[in-house]
C-alpha cells in the first residue's frame, strides 16, 4: 500500500487565483491529485503554465455559459478513465462534474449547484443532488470505492456553520438540503473531516463582502466524503484554513491504496 494526498479546492476564479500566486502553493503542496470547482474558464481561456503541469495530467470541464461554474483535475496518475457529466444534457452542461477512474477507486469531483438565486435553482440544486446520488449508488453497489469531493453548497450540522439560527431560512442551511447530507450519509457514505475533528469553527468558506473571515465567520460546505467500503483508507482529513486567494479554502484527504 501506498499513501496519496488528494486536495479540493473552490478556487472563485482559476485565472484569478493564478496571479496570487497558484502555481507556487501547488508546487509546494505537491498533491497527487488536485480538484478544482468554480474554474470560471474554458479551457482555451487558461494560460499554458495551467494546461502544461510537469508532472500532472490536466483534465477540464466548463459549462455553456462563459466565465461560471467550471472544474478541473490535476493527477500525477493517468485515470484510466474521465467522464464529464451524469449523462443528463441540463445537469452536465453547466460544466460542474468531472469524474476519474483509477484502479483503486472511483473520484468524483463536483462543483454542487446553489440554491439561493431562486425556488428553481434550489429546485435545480436538489435534482442535481438526487441525480448524484444515484450515480454514485450505482458505482457504489458494484463494489467500487468512491471519493467524493467539491463545494456541496450546504452546511450539514449546526456545528458546520458560526450562525446557525440566522442562517436557517438560508439555502446552504435549510432543513431539505440538510436532510438530503443525512440520506446521503445513511446511504452509506462518510464525512471524512469529522473522523478525524468534531471540533467546532472549522469552515471553507466565508463571506468577502463583510470580512468574514477576519473573524471566523464561516460555512463548512466544501468536503471529501468516502464510500463506506473505502473509509478504513482514510489516513487523515483536513483544512487549509491558512490558504488564501479564494472565499473558500482548500481541504485535503490522505488516503491508502494499493501500489500500482
Amino acid at each position: 500500500m501506498k499513501k496519496i494526498k488528494i486536495l479540493s479546492w473552490n478556487v472563485n476564479g482559476l485565472r484569478a487565483v493564478y496571479k496570487k500566486g497558484f502555481l507556487n502553493w501547488f508546487a509546494s503542496e505537491k498533491p497527487d491529485i488536485l480538484c478544482l470547482q468554480e474554474t470560471k474558464a474554458n479551457e482555451e481561456q487558461l494560460p499554458d503554465e495551467l494546461k502544461n503541469i510537469n508532472g500532472y495530467h490536466c483534465y477540464f470541464s466548463s459549462g455553456e455559459r462563459k466565465g461560471y461554474s467550471g472544474v478541473a483535475i490535476y493527477s500525477k496518475e493517468e485515470p484510466k478513465k474521465i467522464e464529464r457529466g451524469f449523462g443528463i444534457s441540463k445537469f452536465d452542461n453547466e460544466g460542474r462534474i468531472l469524474i476519474a477512474e483509477y484502479p483503486d477507486f472511483t473520484l468524483m469531483n463536483i462543483y454542487f449547484p446553489n440554491g439561493k438565486a431562486s425556488t428553481e435553482r434550489l429546485k435545480y440544486k436538489m435534482e442535481f443532488y438526487n441525480v448524484f446520488l444515484m450515480y454514485a449508488n450505482n458505482l457504489k453497489n458494484n463494489g467500487v470505492k468512491i471519493i467524493i469531493c467539491g463545494d456541496v453548497n450546504t452546511a450539514h450540522k449546526e456545528i458546520d456553520l458560526a450562525r446557525p439560527k440566522e442562517n436557517s431560512n438560508v439555502s446552504g442551511f435549510l432543513p431539505e438540503e440538510r436532510a438530503w447530507i443525512d440520506k446521503f450519509i445513511n446511504s452509506g457514505y462518510v464525512d471524512t473531516f469529522r473522523i478525524f475533528n468534531k471540533e467546532p469553527q472549522n469552515y471553507t468558506w466565508w463571506d468577502q463582502v463583510t470580512r468574514a473571515r477576519q473573524r471566523n465567520v464561516g460555512w463548512r460546505i466544501d468536503y471529501f466524503f468516502v464510500s463506506e467500503n473505502a473509509r478504513d483508507d482514510v489516513k487523515n482529513a483536513f483544512i487549509l484554513s491558512d490558504v488564501m486567494g479564494s472565499d473558500h479554502c482548500p481541504i485535503g484527504i490522505e488516503k491508502l491504496i494499493k501500489k500500482t
